[in-house]
């Protein structure tokens, strides 16, 4: 460690000393010391979520991020002091991409949005799942509170709207697990495409039909014609979960269009 980096460091000892009490979003609330570097927690969050999607998680350290910002490895500790606020600081910046303004009112709409939107997040950024869904950051919460906001004109009690929300997001979350699952074994197999899977584990599905122990499940392979359509595959699930909802506590869409 240089003599730079030294210096750094026990400035940065110094300045945890005050702030021990206190969370990431509670320091960053505060202004901020006049820095050497023109970092700011924008920058950090985006130069990590690009590693972390080019490279995978695990290449986000401290060190390579400092790389690509062009900084010291220690300027970043004015800002994120561990490399799980590093995670929170990038996990924050994923969800404040899921756009909480949808084009129709009423509650179905609303959590029919965020939970598309929180797909299209996911497969953007798949390492997120490995981080979790779950925070207390101020881009995390803002999701389940626009859900509550649009449930709760429902006249739904908390426990209820919550359960609701919870059950959209685990369905999510499910979806995005398989699509990342198939995603790997794709890759494991070196296969380029699902036509290649397909082609790649015909022999074994030919056998497995000809056994005739499986006969809906043949009908399926010689009928279906949207296998490799994971997007309608998510949303007619979606709608079923939705409709569930509806039917089960009684509400109606309450959907009105923007004028």
């Amino acid at each position: 460690m240089s003599a730079g980096d030294r210096v750094e460091r026990s400035k940065a000892k110094e300045r945890e000393k005050g702030k021990e009490n206190l969370t990431l979003w509670e320091r960053l609330e505060r202004p901020s010391p006049t820095a050497r570097t023109p970092l700011n927690p924008r920058r950090i969050a985006e130069a990590a979520v690009e590693i972390a999607d080019q490279e995978g998680l695990d290449a986000v350290t401290m060190r390579r991020l400092a790389t690509a910002l062009g900084v010291a490895p220690m300027a970043a500790y004015r800002y994120v002091s561990s490399k799980d606020e590093l995670l929170e600081l990038m996990v924050d910046h994923v969800y404040g991409e899921v756009d909480l303004s949808p084009a129709r009112s009423g509650w179905r709409q609303v959590m029919r949005e965020l939970a598309v939107h929180l797909l299209e997040v996911g497969r953007r950024h798949p390492w997120v799942t490995r981080v979790g869904w779950f925070g207390l950051t101020p881009n995390q919460i803002a999701v389940p509170e626009a859900a509550l906001a649009a449930l709760g004109a429902e006249d739904l009690d908390a426990d209820t709207a919550m359960a609701v929300y919870s059950t959209v997001t685990s369905y999510v979350s499910g979806a995005l697990d398989a699509e990342i699952g198939l995603t790997r074994m794709l890759e494991s197999r070196g296969w380029a495409s699902y036509d290649e899977a397909r082609s790649g584990l015909a022999p074994q599905m030919a056998w497995l039909v000809s056994t005739g122990r499986y006969p809906m499940y043949a009908r399926y392979l010689g009928e279906a014609t949207r296998k490799g359509d994971l997007q309608w595959q998510f949303e007619i699930g979606l709608d079923c979960v939705l409709d569930g909802v509806a039917t089960r506590l009684k509400i109606a869409d309450g959907a009105t269009e923007d004028q």
